[in-house]
């Protein structure tokens, strides 16, 4: 999906930006090594395994023989994306060779031991047998979903002036980063940001509150890259297991009860000890970080809350099957409810109901892709999934709002001679600020900032 690619790029140029110090200190942990090797283009990936058991450092030249004329494009990406991420560092050996490649010592130690030695847990499971009475895989799925779903629709409802309630105060700053804005003694309110939120997919979602999420790691007195660690292990971990709390640091912990108001992990205490179970979010975030043209969708929830619900008919009436009160909400940003059943939602896309999405920041192309990603499988298998006449519609609906554009500028007139006017005329269409021009009255408008240079010009040509 591009909005999970977009986004999770977006995280690992937040890891690519740590010190060379942080990042071998990211480097000493296997699963953050194979993390790291999963968001990497396929070529890059190629690159690292070609060069893993290689430690004498390799001429660039012979690494761009590797590669087909019509990709050198892509190599370069790849290049820049392993010296970013200090996998890659160049060196000198030889001056008719030039530059040389070799991997970082750290990611390419630990990196040869996953493979050989197979992977392994971060920590052992806890022992069934002490008295831990385990959810089942669908209870655990359950959790996760009403959790999550009760985070977005308090989102939601606080665009209605209403507070949030049960989210902790360091997912609070998340919000109010992008999500959410605060005026005076209103209640948080959403920010357009915040409405195009709710139409990403959930992937893109959460890759979204974990990169916000670490960005204001040092605000809380938390180191990001022992925050990027534990996440990306966190992910290696097995959903449904029970890991001991007692394992984990005081800033370990406190990220668990953070996570679990979003349903990544559930908590649960015991008569001696505490322990937390991860769930299909927590455990899918490092499978989604893989490059989108080599790894299958992942979906964290197999449940009505997957995409897969929605038809749409050409007269512009919207079926919905889905029981999620979620989505009921989700669907009322662009469109109208005209009446709910049990499992059905129906609605209708109207001039109205888009006008108010344009308002708050929605735009079509995020309206026709939400719908395009969360089509019923009968629809699906349609090309296009979406009438043509709806989607042409939508967009020329968003066009009508856009036909005039506002730009500042300044008119002049009462040239003193027609050689003066074609002067400024030509001046200005130099500058790039010529917006409108009537040689016969001699009058021009140009955008206000070459105003000052047009002034200098016509002081000059009046002397």
């Amino acid at each position: 999906m591009p909005q999970v690619k977009i986004i999770a790029k977006n995280f690992m140029d937040m890891v690519a930006s740590l010190t060379a110090i942080k990042l071998d200190k990211l480097y000493n942990n296997v699963f953050i090594c194979e993390a790291i090797l999963r968001s990497l283009p396929p070529l890059a990936k190629k690159y690292v395994l070609q060069l893993l058991f290689i430690d004498d450092p390799v001429p660039c030249t012979r690494i761009e023989e590797w590669v087909l004329p019509d990709g050198l494009s892509k190599h370069r990406v790849a290049i820049d994306r392993l010296i970013q991420l200090r996998i890659f560092t160049e060196t000198v050996v030889d001056r008719k060779e030039g530059t040389c490649y070799s991997l970082n010592p750290t990611f390419q130690k630990n990196l040869q031991k996953h493979i050989i030695s197979g992977g392994v847990l971060p920590r052992e499971p806890m022992n069934s047998n002490n008295g831990i009475k385990l959810p089942s895989l669908q209870e655990l799925e359950t959790y996760a979903l009403q959790q999550w779903e009760c985070f977005l629709l308090q989102l939601i409802n606080s665009g209605q002036g209403e507070k949030l309630t049960g989210i902790s105060s360091s997912m609070m700053k998340v919000f109010q980063r992008g999500l959410l804005s605060q005026r005076d003694r209103d209640g948080p309110r959403l920010t357009e940001s915040g409405f195009q939120f709710l139409l990403m997919d959930t992937n893109a979602q959460l890759w979204y509150i974990i990169r916000e999420y670490i960005s204001n790691a040092e605000e809380r007195d938390v180191d990001p890259a022992d925050l990027i660690s534990f996440l990306l292990e966190l992910s290696f971990h097995v959903t449904g297991e029970a890991y001991n709390l007692n394992t984990l640091t005081d800033v370990q912990r406190t990220t668990l009860k953070d996570l679990a108001d979003l349903g990544l992990v559930k908590l649960q205490q015991g008569r001696k000890d505490s322990w937390f179970i991860p769930t299909k979010l927590a455990t899918n975030l490092s499978v989604s970080l893989a490059d989108s043209s080599v790894r299958k969708e992942v979906t964290p929830f197999d449940s009505p809350f997957c995409p897969g619900y929605v038809m749409m008919e050409t007269n512009f009436r919207m079926y919905a099957y889905s029981t999620s009160k979620l989505q009921c909400e989700i669907l009322r940003l662009f469109a109208r409810i005209e009446y709910q059943l049990p499992n059905l939602i129906a609605c209708a896309v109207t001039k109205e109901s888009l006008y108010n999405a344009f308002d708050n920041g929605i735009t079509s192309d995020q309206i026709i892709t939400f719908l395009q990603q969360n089509s019923h499988p009968r629809c699906a298998d349609r090309v296009p999934s979406i009438p043509e006449n709806v989607t042409d519609q939508i967009r020329l609906w968003e066009s009508d709002l856009k036909r005039i554009e506002m730009t500042q500028a300044h008119f002049y007139d009462e040239f003193p001679s027609k050689d003066v006017f074609e002067g400024a005329c030509n001046f200005a269409r130099q500058w790039g600020g010529l917006l409108w021009e009537d040689s016969k009255r001699m009058r021009l408008v140009v955008k206000s900032e070459v105003h000052n240079q047009m002034r200098e010009y016509l002081h000059t040509q009046g002397k």
